[in-house]
């Protein structure tokens, strides 16, 4: 049989396998299966600047996924399969200690495939930029400080199935306790700007822009720079339950701003300029966040959804629900980094260890580009097509699977003896006629079949033993 061949016959026995609930042997893990997605495979000759990139680097970062995975961090159903097949090439990755950037090359050659991802009918994937904020802010409220950072409300309830040491979902349905009855929703954008949680000290600091506090909920980290100098680390705590609008879409919907001109930095000079019209445009978007204080004085970058340290230009926000925290993707895109028009030729090769309410999708990534007003301006610019490689450990990559397979048994000849072939039936000798207004079925059933023919029952029982 032809590798083709093997392929095909392994794709079918995945099928078989899917379909009527066989289980696999505990030492192959499940085929990989991503809804509403397609995966090709692909050689490593086909990913364009695959030799080019600093492989060293790359694996550096996927060291660090590693250990969440080797720890025995649980990983969802979604993504069980692909989390335990990683988990396996990290222990060869950890036994491998530093590599240079040639061994690091060769090292992800020899343990994953490459295949294309893309949703069905489609080739690209979107491209996004996430910074860390870095802004000034203090502990309690000044004339120049007003605008507040709330942590989680202890009224704001989850409604929907909730995984054992999982944080809050950054999506999904939100309620109301109120008293001993929970309402369906949670106040939104307007509601809390407007005064709904004022009292209740849910205040973690105070900063001085409602513009900052817009951009540090679509970011979901900053650092707050407070009066003695000191940084104050906030993370996403929780959302108000409410669907993400972008507030760039709106600009663009009501031809305030060019699309080919977004970004950023646009939206910001436009709010300074019209802050009447700011507050109604961000309260459009009624998606609120809540943060949780994560240091004091940390200078390092922040953490991602994995729990490890963000590493910029080599760390992405993925779909949890399709992809598992520590794959590597290479990406090819031509991005707005070194200047506003997208010339930058960026082939690199990217792990998943983070994710956002907006990231949705099997090729949808947000790359992390660090800290600050110089990382802030170069995110802000990114939305660009990509093309999208997934490497998949071999463990689960069906065309090394294939070649390791078996060649099914050759079918058992079948003796005539076994199968007697039926007598050929008789010849009529007359065409029996039909009676005026009787069926024309009635005298046809059951003429001219010979007594000796075999039953076609028994001819399908003995087929089904072969």
């Amino acid at each position: 049989m032809t590798a083709a061949g093997r392929l095909r016959l392994l794709t079918i026995m995945f099928v078989l396998a899917a379909g009527c609930g066989a289980a696999m042997a505990p030492s192959n893990p499940e085929p990989l299966k991503l809804s509403d997605s397609a995966l090709e495979p692909l050689n490593w000759g086909q990913l364009d600047g695959w030799t080019s990139d600093d492989h060293a680097a790359a694996f550096a970062v996927f060291l660090a996924s590693c250990r969440p995975l080797l720890k025995g961090a649980k990983p969802i159903p979604e993504t069980k399969s692909m989390s335990e097949a990683l988990a396996a090439v990290c222990r060869r990755a950890s036994a491998a200690g530093r590599l240079n950037a040639e061994q690091a090359r060769k090292f992800f050659e020899r343990n994953f495939r490459p295949n294309h991802v893309a949703r069905l009918s489609e080739s690209l994937g979107l491209l996004t930029g996430y910074y860390e904020p870095i802004v000034d802010g203090s502990r309690f409220p000044t004339r120049e400080f007003t605008v507040p950072i709330y942590r989680r409300p202890d009224d704001l309830v989850m409604l929907m199935p909730h995984r054992e040491g999982e944080g809050f979902p950054n999506r999904g349905d939100v309620g109301r306790r109120v008293g001993d009855q929970v309402v369906a929703t949670y106040f939104d954008r307007a509601e809390i700007e407007n005064g709904a949680l004022d009292g209740r000290h849910l205040e973690i600091c105070w900063i001085r822009d409602p513009i900052d506090a817009l951009f540090i909920q679509i970011q979901g980290s900053a650092r707050i720079r407070l009066e003695d100098g000191l940084l104050l680390r906030i993370n996403y705590a929780a959302h108000n339950g409410f669907p993400f609008t972008p507030v760039g879409r709106i600009l663009i919907d009501r031809n305030i701003i060019p699309r080919e001109e977004m970004s950023m930095a646009r939206i910001r000079k436009w709010m300074l300029a019209n802050p009447e019209e700011a507050r109604e445009a961000r309260q459009t978007n009624r998606s609120f966040v809540f943060f949780r204080i994560t240091g004091l004085g940390d200078e390092g970058e922040p953490a991602g959804g994995q729990g490890v340290r963000l590493t910029p230009g080599r760390s992405i926000a993925v779909d949890k629900l399709l992809h598992a925290y520590g794959t590597p993707f290479f990406i090819e895109a031509d991005l707005p980094i070194a200047t506003d028009r997208p010339t930058t030729r960026f082939r690199r090769l990217m792990i998943a260890q983070d994710t956002g309410s907006a990231i949705v999708g099997p090729a949808r990534a947000d790359l992390f580009f660090g800290a600050g007003d110089d990382a802030g301006r170069v995110a802000g610019r990114i939305k660009q097509m990509g093309r999208f490689a997934m490497l998949v450990p071999s463990e689960i990559d069906p065309a090394t699977a294939a070649s390791h397979m078996p060649l099914p048994r050759p079918k058992p000849k079948i003796e005539e003896s076994i199968l007697p072939l039926p007598q050929p039936r008789p010849k009529l000798e007359a065409e029996p006629k039909l009676a005026v207004g009787s069926s024309s079925h009635s005298g046809l059933e059951s003429a001219g079949k010979p007594s000796a023919e075999p039953k076609a029952g028994v001819l399908h029982r003995r087929r089904s033993v072969r």
